[in-house]
C-alpha cells in the first residue's frame, strides 16, 4: 500500500497536521500497519515538493505543527490511484515461504515442524482477529472491520497453504526414492 496515497485520501477529507494524519491512518488500519511519524513528515515533504499537498496559509512555520491540505493535482493523483487495480501477479517477499523452503533443505521432518509451528501460531492469530472483529462490529467501526476481514482472510489462506505444504511434504517423504522433491 502506498502511504503517499493514504495520506492524500485523509487530506481529501480536510487539512491535517502530520501527527493527526498518523493518528487517523492507524485508527483506520489498527495494528496492521503502524506508521512512524517521521515517515509521515518525510512523505508530506515529498508530496509538497511534487505539488500534491500545500501547507495551510495560516500555518505554523514549524514543519511538525503545520497543517497541510490536498491540492487539485493531489486530488487527481488520488483519483487515478483509486481507479487503478492493485497489481497482484508477483509474489511479495514472504519470510514464511523462505523459512519453509529452508527447512525443506534439511528434510521432511524439519519442514513439517516449521509448518506445524506456524499453523499453530496462525490459528492463534486468527482467534485474536476474530475477537477484534467482534469488538469493531460492536463499535460500528467499518474501516477497522474491513481491515480485520482482510487479516482473517489472509490467516485462513495461510492455514490452507500450510495444510497443502504439509500434505506435499508428506507425499514427497513417502516417495519410494525417499527424497523430498524440490
Amino acid at each position: 500500500m502506498s502511504v503517499k496515497h493514504a495520506l492524500l485520501a485523509l487530506l481529501d477529507q480536510g487539512p491535517r497536521h502530520g501527527y493527526g494524519l498518523k493518528h487517523e491512518f492507524e485508527a483506520r488500519l489498527g495494528q496492521s500497519w503502524p506508521l512512524n511519524v517521521g515517515q509521515v513528515y518525510s512523505t508530506l515533504a515529498r508530496l509538497e515538493r511534487d505539488g500534491l499537498v500545500a501547507p495551510e496559509p495560516e500555518g505554523d512555520e514549524d514543519t511538525e505543527r503545520r497543517a497541510f491540505r490536498i491540492t487539485g493535482a493531489g486530488r487527481s493523483a488520488l483519483a487515478e490511484w483509486l481507479s487503478a487495480p492493485v497489481p497482484r501477479e508477483a509474489l511479495s517477499r514472504d519470510e514464511l515461504l523462505v523459512k519453509v523452503v529452508a527447512a525443506l533443505e534439511a528434510g521432511a521432518e524439519p519442514a513439517v515442524r516449521v509448518i506445524r509451528a506456524q499453523r499453530t501460531a496462525t490459528l492463534e492469530l486468527l482467534q485474536r482477529h476474530t475477537r477484534s472483529k467482534a469488538e469493531a462490529a460492536r463499535r460500528g467501526d467499518l474501516p477497522r472491520l474491513l481491515t480485520i476481514d482482510l487479516l482473517i482472510a489472509q490467516a485462513e489462506a495461510e492455514v490452507a497453504w500450510l495444510d497443502r505444504c504439509e500434505a506435499r511434504v508428506a507425499a514427497g517423504a513417502s516417495d519410494p526414492g525417499g527424497e523430498v522433491r524440490r
